[in-house]
């Protein structure tokens, strides 16, 4: 599975590995090693760790929430909360900081509201995806938005385990691979999308979306990476796009909290997701500029790659444009899945321009 680095100043990669102990540790602090000065950067500068996050922190009725998130999350997944603390030695910054950040959609919604900080969905971050499987073409395209902070605060690590399991994913500086997208050398790749259930839809303390989507990294089948998440028991629903290249399928499967979970099997009809359930029904928050992006999408074309490209580009609605360039939200890049091709592009601007900056061999 090799890479081609067509724009070198751009995101940096950096791969590693195998190891002959303790992969969970190593891994979390080689990343926090060579990310280092990226992790501290964004620390000091994400307004909602700093002003909403650490100060909730030391409230005394923080302490059960955080305890009870740290130890389920802990025991289900130990290895991958050993890279949460390989990642905080390694970049030399405070354990409680790197876990915040992690669990940053778990604990945010229980923060007390204030003037100041008054709507937890103001800072959230949105993406875009369109999926299609026909006889001519099965493609993922994904658009990865997210505040305007993180951008220059992302990388791609390539890790290789000692049972011969590799995986690429994009990586956010200083939490687990990945909130955002990455593929395996088993034919298994994903995208997701945050999607916006009410308060009282969210359990407290259960198991954290940075640590599912870890553990989709690891899946040997799309079967698997399903079964991954319906055993989760997660506390805050999510949207995964499941994508096997080598059984050409997609699966857009939404989540809720008390293991509810709806699977939708993608064919030739295009299917777009923004940040919103389509088809689990829960109660959610009505997000303006994912229903403008939905609406959009719905008049565009979307006959050929070309099309998809163009649409994930399209910036028509200047206030909620589909492709996002400030000044709240950013599309930090764009992704494109071909599973015939067998092929991950991702593509830094525009992506009308197609300007790829690597390209990944799936097969």
């Amino acid at each position: 599975m090799g890479s081609t680095n067509l724009e070198s100043n751009k995101l940096e990669m950096y791969e590693f590995g195998p190891f002959e102990e303790d992969e969970g540790f190593q891994i979390g602090f080689l990343i926090g090693q060579r990310f280092s000065k990226l992790i501290q950067n964004r620390l000091s500068t994400d307004l909602i760790l700093q002003n909403q996050l650490l100060p909730f922190a030391q409230l005394p009725n923080s302490q059960t929430l955080i305890h009870t998130l740290s130890q389920t999350n802990k025991n289900k997944f130990p290895n991958y909360w050993n890279e949460l603390k390989g990642i905080a030695q390694g970049s030399c910054v405070p354990f409680l900081n790197i876990l915040l950040l992690n669990f940053r959609k778990e604990i945010l919604p229980f923060i007390p509201k204030t003037e100041e900080y008054p709507k937890e969905e103001d800072i959230n971050d949105d993406c875009s995806d369109i999926l299609v499987v026909s006889n001519s073409m099965a493609v993922a395209v994904h658009n990865e938005d997210a505040n305007v902070a993180l951008v220059g605060h992302t990388y791609l690590v390539k890790v290789t385990f000692s049972n011969g399991t590799t995986f690429t994913a994009y990586t956010y500086a200083g939490e687990l691979p990945s909130c955002a997208f990455g593929f395996n050398n088993h034919g298994v790749a994903f995208t997701l999308n945050s999607v916006p259930p009410c308060e009282e839809e969210i359990v407290g303390g259960a198991i954290g979306r940075n640590f599912v989507s870890r553990d989709l990294l690891e899946a040997t089948s799309i079967e698997d990476a399903l079964a991954r998440i319906h055993s989760s028991e997660a506390s805050v629903g999510h949207s995964y796009n499941l994508i096997d290249t080598r059984t050409r399928r997609i699966l857009n499967v939404e989540t809720a909290s008390r293991n509810r979970i709806s699977v939708c099997e993608i064919g030739e009809t295009p299917f777009f997701h923004a940040n919103m359930y389509l088809h689990l029904q829960v109660k959610q928050a009505q997000d303006e500029n994912s229903l403008s992006r939905q609406t959009r999408a719905s008049s565009l074309a979307k006959e050929s790659k070309s099309d998809f490209l163009a649409l994930v580009g399209d910036m028509n609605n200047e206030k909620y444009p589909i492709y996002m360039t400030g000044p709240l939200l950013y599309t930090l890049c764009t992704a494109v899945i071909d599973l015939d091709e067998k092929i991950l592009t991702i593509i830094e601007g525009n992506p009308k321009e197609k300007q790829e900056s690597y390209v990944f061999s799936l097969s």
